[in-house]
């Protein structure tokens, strides 16, 4: 197949505008037209053949002029076998593989906040599950490890996942005592130590769904990720470095990265939500501390009802609300 005849086949597929396609590709309208239309049959540039590969995550080799009309189809409509992998060992088997997977390091997105391995030092059966011994030596392990002053690991969590952790009522198990050890303990894990990094996101200024509701973990060096599914001790591991590189810089790069509490300012949040869990605050009376104490008044606000936000001040000037 002609590479021409490969991108009209792609562009039939996507069901964009010519418009669209055409800002994918950087060209003008008049270009995909002509390839459309077969007025024109020059070879598209290197740069249009990567544009295309990296938006519709394809594999490069579609491009190799040996590749047949039926094996280029293959190729766009099917995910290669290779770039996904279902672990499916069960518990045991999931913290093992967990284990290895982030042995030297971590960038994880959490979907609730604490993360398992916080919840564990603190809450040993939060679910009904019976542990054996070798289960409960693995959480240690993991545990010591991560902990560990040396050990890099970056974590995302929503704020609200953060908020319903210390105020709400519904679907949290967690005892005052147990919420002030957690907060301590993330506190002084990742204050003051360049080797750890956590950030605290607003699930609700940008349209990020599905970032919010699973565990992903993302190797980049490694060129792979996993995430758990809704099916208990399952992974789906995924190999598709165009994918990888994509999710990873969407929380990497200040243009395009989720609305964010600065990793910096973020033990302090810890701190001040600690010590409204001591006082017995209630969540707009967090509210008002953090808006007081911090520039990240508007974020929080932005994660609470619109009838409680009636009821609360206004953030302070400057502030990012969005």
């Amino acid at each position: 197949m002609k590479t021409v005849e490969k991108i009209i086949q792609i562009y039939n597929r996507s069901q964009l505008s010519i418009s669209k396609f055409a800002s994918i590709i950087k060209k003008d309208r008049r270009t995909v037209t002509s390839w459309i239309d077969k007025i024109s049959q020059k070879e598209p540039s290197s740069e249009v053949l990567d544009n295309i590969s990296s938006f519709f995550r394809y594999p490069d080799n579609i491009w190799e002029e040996e590749t047949q009309e039926g094996d280029f189809l293959d190729m766009i409509s099917k995910i290669p076998k290779e770039e996904l992998k279902i672990i499916d060992e069960g518990y045991l088997g999931g913290l093992k593989y967990i284990l290895a997977s982030e042995d030297k390091e971590r960038f994880v997105i959490h979907p609730q906040f604490p993360g398992p391995m916080y919840r564990d030092t603190t809450i040993t059966k939060v679910y009904r599950t019976q542990n054996s011994l070798e289960v409960e030596n693995f959480k240690k392990e993991r545990i010591t490890k991560m902990l560990a002053y040396s050990f890099e690991t970056t974590e995302w969590y929503s704020i609200e996942s953060l908020l319903n952790f210390c105020f709400s009522q519904i679907g949290n198990f967690y005892t005052r005592e147990q919420k002030i050890h957690i907060l301590d303990l993330m506190h002084d894990s990742f204050n003051d130590n360049y080797n750890k990094h956590l950030y605290l996101f607003d699930s609700f200024s940008r349209k990020i769904y599905g970032f919010n509701s699973m565990y992903i973990s993302i190797n980049i060096k490694k060129q792979v990720m996993f995430f758990k599914s809704p099916l208990n001790s399952v992974f789906i591991e995924v190999s598709n470095k165009k994918l990888i590189e994509r999710i990873h810089k969407h929380f990497t790069f200040g243009s395009e990265a989720p609305t964010h509490v600065n990793p910096n300012d973020v033990t302090n949040i810890l701190r001040i939500l600690r010590d409204a869990i001591k006082s017995n605050l209630s969540l707009s009376q967090a509210y008002e501390e953090i808006n007081r104490q911090t520039f990240y008044g508007g974020l929080f606000k932005n994660n609470m009802s619109l009838s409680m936000q009636e009821k609360l001040s206004d953030p302070r000037e400057g502030q990012r609300v969005s």
